[in-house]
């Protein structure tokens, strides 16, 4: 939004900041100044100058010399070729030698041109910087010529035409600041941030528009969509005639990036950038039918809009039809059928209220964003309709001399009632963590057009609060005021958010990171470990759920910011092997990451899908031993990481076994996958990815990932940990070594010993498996290490006793008896 400083300061009297305060001023109070540019720079050192005398230079036929008076008593005479010199007596703008003229680049010097000396310079609006355009139809527009005795030679420019220099300031509003985008309410704001009363513009001659019947019999508004059109106003203006704009209006236009077209179409746009509401002008004598409809279009109805463009409607787009067709596409851009040119004598003046919701929808639809779909789509003032129009009424008598037709046609169910929004004190202190006069706060509602009235909080229901308060009736200007915070904020924004005092806020201590102790629990045993965190996404492609060999099931996103983040994960390995892929392609070859988060699951019907707090790992690369070659990493690192995580966590043993063909996930490989137990519940998997998932995922390499059900481990609880006392008495030990069919699992040949051992038997431990020489085909030899002693060495040490060499022999036989009936093992020789 471009606003123009000179008009701002006019519409707040006793104003007196400087541009650059104000700007200051507005980006403090949330309105940001992006920019300030000088418009008219050039016209800082120029001067009226009368012409005395014209004569024809002596040897370019194109030019003229020109005498001017300067108004010191000094007559000079310049080399000019505009086609539009005026005759003696006429006043220009004669910029003098050393002035710059910033829009063409140039400092004036003494110049020869064809022999002649020429020492200033005779100026147009284009070398001035009020236009910009200088040439239209091929023909030069020529020099600046100011009205016969609107000035006497030698006064400034700027003094003769107070509209030629301003400065603009370039504001960045939010979209919840449709009032800032009109200069009365960027005045409105002004006198708010500087505690100076401010006066809506009313409109001085004709009186304003009261409502008769001159007007409805001569036109007929019919509102069909009150729903798109709450509200809308129509005048009428006759006997006008087309022609330029004043100078005022034009420099005006011309500051704030609008090129001036005519009177009747500058007046619209004035009134557009004045009170940021939008007006459309139709030529009457077009309106077929004497009549205005507001409604939805006909299907394949089409309109050609002012730019040229014939476009086909939609049932959903609001339109303003006359008798015949539509006329205008509502809020957005007018038709060309009705637009105003050099042969308009009668304008129907058009001032409404559309809903932003429709005009938005439109303006995207048929890809149209003009000034005025920018402003209907944020919410314009409702309210101000009458004032709009009373204002057009004026301009276009004063500038186009017409002649008003009395009456002012308002249709429509109307703007609606004021928002009320309660305010109360003591809310307000504990928001803002300072105490602000409630008096205060409420005189600068006051200024932003709010109507607060105090209540007396001793009144009411038991639940009224004790503090003072106000019930506010909120502008309707101001849309985005609608709940008491909103108050709050424009009471601190206006006071200064630097009266805000610094305060060191309470440092409470926080609970882990995840959803409850445990899921932190499992990110310090990882890290402690030396696995590094990966924080991933919770939404996945469906590409990878695919690669994955997993089934269809995931929740899909109803609007995704894209394919590759479409669907809820049901297992957290995608973000983890996306890591790695990534580390791979640049060079990392050594990857230990893991991740805490939920797996998504839906649960069908209306319930919420089930958040599984979960456990992912993945390992890749190297093992890199100190002074020693590197080594691939195995299904065994794998494994110890798995079976070390879990007994840290939970303080319980941890038991693996291979996990058959019928409940493998179908993304680990075959002959790498195992299932992860405690007290004979399952826990996780963990594996060797599959090759396949490795070439669909492209991940370059073999990698293993460990898989933990969180929840589940929950559910089995930590054990506490409890002190044991070194035994007293010494242990008797045995190792045994066991030839079995490699169908047998070394876990269940280690229960067996334990079982069979009985109460003697302290821990049993394998410590190496054979195959080779001597060890059938499909067999290998598994050794266990046997430690038996007096169980109430621990419990009750005064009772217990030492083991004799009798009774830990016939124990371990019966254990030898016991694999060997179960598992068909013998004894290696």
């Amino acid at each position: 939004m471009k606003a123009s400083h000179a008009w701002i300061s006019s519409l707040v009297p006793g104003l007196d900041a400087s541009p650059a305060e104000l700007a200051a001023r507005f980006t403090q109070a949330g309105l940001e100044v992006e920019a300030l540019t000088e418009f008219g720079a050039g016209t800082e050192k120029v001067i009226v100058a009368q012409v005395v005398k014209l004569e024809p230079h002596p040897s370019r036929a194109k030019l003229r010399l020109v005498t001017v008076d300067r108004g010191d008593g000094v007559e000079q005479r310049l080399v000019c070729g505009a086609p539009n010199v005026p005759d003696p007596g006429g006043l220009v703008a004669l910029a003098p030698l050393g002035a710059t003229l910033p829009a063409v680049g140039i400092t004036l010097t003494p110049r020869e041109i064809g022999g002649v000396v020429s020492e200033g310079m005779l100026c147009s609006e284009v070398e001035l910087g009020l236009s910009s355009g200088g040439k239209e139809g091929g023909e030069d527009p020529g020099i600046l010529i100011l009205e016969p005795g609107s000035a006497t030679p030698g006064t400034p420019l700027r003094t003769a035409l107070p509209g030629c220099h301003d400065t603009i300031l370039e504001i960045g509003l939010t979209p919840n600041r449709p009032d800032g985008l009109g200069h009365v309410g960027l005045a409105r704001e002004a006198a708010a941030l500087y505690g100076l009363s401010f006066d809506m513009p009313r409109p001085g001659a004709p009186e304003r528009i009261a409502e008769g019947d001159v007007l409805s019999r001569r036109f007929a508004v019919d509102v069909q969509d009150p729903e798109g059109c709450p509200w809308y106003g129509a005048a009428m203006v006759v006997d006008v005639a087309v022609g330029p704009s004043p100078s005022w209006l034009r420099y005006r236009l011309e500051s704030l990036g609008i090129r001036s077209i005519s009177n009747i179409v500058d007046i619209t746009n004035l009134l557009l950038l004045e009170y940021g509401h939008p007006t459309h002008a139709f030529d009457a004598d077009r309106i077929r039918g004497g009549r205005l409809v507001v409604r939805r279009a006909h299907a394949g109805e089409a309109l050609k809009t002012l730019d040229g463009v014939a476009r086909k409607l939609e049932a959903d787009d609001l339109v303003i039809a006359d008798g015949e067709a539509a006329v205008a596409l509502a809020g957005v851009m007018g038709g060309a059928g009705s637009e105003i040119d050099a042969t308009t004598h009668n304008v129907l003046l058009e001032c409404a209220y559309f809903a932003p919701r429709v005009v938005r929808r439109a303006s995207r639809r048929h890809g149209i964003h003009s000034e005025a779909s920018h402003r209907f789509e944020r919410g314009v003032d409702p309210g101000d309709t009458p004032d709009v129009l009373a204002r057009a009424v004026e301009l276009l008598t004063q500038l186009g001399g017409g002649k008003a037709v009395p009456g002012v046609m308002l249709e429509g169910p109307g703007p609606g009632a004021r928002r009320s929004i309660r305010l109360r004190s003591e809310r307000m202190n504990q928001l803002l963590g300072t105490r602000v006069p409630f008096g205060e706060a409420l005189e600068i509602l006051k200024r932003l057009g709010c109507m607060p009235r105090t209540q007396d909080p001793t009144l009411g229901s038991s639940d009224m609060p004790r503090s003072p308060y106000a019930e506010v009736l909120a502008p309707s200007h101001r849309p985005d005021l609608n709940i008491e915070a909103d108050l709050i904020e424009e009471v601190v924004r206006v006071r200064g958010l630097d009266t805000v005092p610094t305060v060191l806020p309470a440092i409470r201590p926080q609970p882990p990171r995840g959803a409850g102790k445990l899921e932190g629990r499992f990110q310090h045993v990882a890290a402690e470990l030396g696995l590094s965190e990966a924080i991933t996404f919770s939404f996945i492609s469906p590409k990878d759920v695919t690669a994955l060999g997993l089934p269809d099931e995931g929740l899909r996103l109803m609007n995704p910011l894209s394919e590759d983040r479409s669907v809820m994960r049901t297992t957290l390995l995608p973000g983890l092997l996306e890591v790695l892929r990534r580390a791979r392609r640049r060079g990392v070859p050594d990857v230990q990451m893991f991740t805490v988060g939920a797996k998504i699951l839906p649960v069908g019907g209306a319930a919420l899908p089930d958040e599984i707090p979960s456990f992912a790992a993945v390992l890749a690369g190297f093992r890199r031993p100190t002074l020693a070659p590197a080594v691939p990493l195995d299904i065994y690192d794998a494994k110890g990481v798995a079976v070390e995580l879990l007994e840290r966590v939970t303080r319980r043993t941890v038991d693996i076994d291979h996990q058959p063909a019928e409940k493998r996930v179908p993304y680990l490989h075959p002959r790498g996958a195992a299932q992860l137990f405690i007290d004979g519940t399952p826990v996780g998997t963990f594996g060797l990815l599959h090759p396949d998932v490795v070439d669909a995922l492209d991940l370059g390499g073999a990698a293993f990932v460990i898989e933990v059900d969180i929840r589940a481990v929950e559910a089995i609880g930590q054990r506490t940990p409890h002190f044991r006392g070194l035994p007293m008495l010494p242990a008797a030990t045995r190792d045994i070594a066991l030839v079995v069919h490699d169908d047998v699992s070394a876990g269940a040949v280690g229960d067996a010993i334990r079982e069979a051992a009985g109460d003697l038997c302290e821990s049993v431990a394998l410590f190496d498996l054979y195959r080779g020489a001597n060890i059938t085909a499909d067999h290998r030899s598994l050794a266990f290490h046997v430690v038996y002693r007096d169980p109430l060495t621990v419990t009750n040490p005064e009772k217990a006793r030492t083991l004799t060499d009798q009774e830990v022999d016939a124990r371990h036989a019966a254990v030898v008896k016991s694999v060997n009936e179960r598992f068909g093992a013998v004894l290696r020789g």
